[in-house]
């Protein structure tokens, strides 16, 4: 018996009638591959494309600085195309403000501290828009650092201008010191005036003259007078004293001695308790209703005499009980 034939296997298709699969849109691009190619001569208008910052895994965006720096690229492209346009200038103060607080932080870290840096960074915003308003851009020149100079100088030159004591005297001082390290570090013992002034090539008068205007320029806060046991009396989460809180007070009441008084009275009234009634009834009426011994004597039909006798006995007892009291 002759084997069935197998069926012929269909055709495969030609290469020139393959199908081919559209690629899948790339997200956030749009897809260029759809649109109709554009015959010869035709003008190609550009489409806008949005662009979408890539996620990482992380969860960061992917070059967010070049972002970061095109956009601050085009804020001062516009400012330079309107240097009045106060929106832009402000819109670049906003971007560079961390600046301010950070050389304000650095210049404030010498200073007492009854310097705000508030104040201070008050004051670098004043430097901060100079520099926006005086910055070339086309000199190469990193924008940070010459704005960090101006706003240091700002800064400095407000200080200057509320600082009452001459620049000269400054310097001074700053001299003084700095002799004073070179003489102690080479001789590594406490100087003496007299080498203090021949280091720096002066009479030691002189010298001394200069100590006298140094000392009226040492001004320090009220509050910075107790600022060493702060941390101590506050205590943690605590409220460190003021200043009002360490001066005495003439007027006030001396608490020991406010003690001492109710404790006394405390135990004189006590004693007098103790007292037979006639005793208690003469102390009461010579010391708190202001009788005298002839008209207590009349209240309790004795003769003045007697009262005497009888008062004495009574403050004898009330000082032997009160010693008592002392002593226990």
């Amino acid at each position: 018996m002759t084997p069935p034939i197998p069926a012929p296997e269909p055709a495969r298709p030609a290469a020139s009638a393959a199908v081919v699969r559209p690629l899948p849109a790339l997200p956030g691009v749009d897809s260029v591959f759809t649109s109709p190619r554009p015959g010869r001569g035709t003008a190609v208008r550009a489409r806008p494309t949005t662009i979408h910052p890539v996620t990482a895994a992380d969860g960061s965006v992917a070059d967010e600085e070049a972002f970061v720096e095109a956009g601050i690229a085009e804020m001062w492209a516009d400012y330079a195309d309107a240097p009045h346009d106060r929106t832009v200038r402000d819109r670049l103060v906003l971007h560079y403000a961390p600046l301010v607080k950070y050389v304000a932080g650095r210049v404030g870290t010498g200073l007492p501290s009854h310097v705000d840096v508030a104040d201070l960074v008050q004051c670098g915003i004043f430097g901060l828009v100079d520099a926006i308003e005086r910055f070339e851009p086309d000199r190469g020149r990193k924008f940070e650092v010459y704005a960090m100079q101006r706003i240091r100088g700002a800064i400095l030159d407000e200080l200057r201008s509320q600082d009452w004591v001459p620049r000269s005297v400054r310097s001074r001082a700053r001299e003084i010191e700095r002799a004073i390290e070179r003489l102690e570090g080479r001789e590594q013992r406490t100087c003496s005036d007299t080498e203090l002034a021949g280091e720096l090539g002066m009479e030691t008068s002189d010298l001394r003259s200069t100590f006298g205007q140094i000392a009226m320029t040492s001004v320090a806060a009220l509050d910075e007078l107790v600022a060493a046991g702060r941390s101590h009396a506050a205590g943690p989460g605590g409220s460190a004293p003021s200043l009002a809180d360490s001066l005495p007070d003439a007027a006030a009441e001396d608490p020991v001695s406010a003690m001492e008084s109710r404790e006394t009275r405390r135990q004189l009234a006590e004693a007098i308790q103790g007292l037979a009634e006639r005793d208690r009834t003469i102390v009461g009426l010579y010391y708190f209703e202001n009788l005298t011994l002839a008209e207590i004597g009349k209240v309790l039909g004795v003769t003045e005499s007697r009262v005497c006798q009888l008062h004495t006995r009574a403050v004898l007892r009330l000082r032997a009980r009160l010693a008592e009291a002392h002593e226990d």
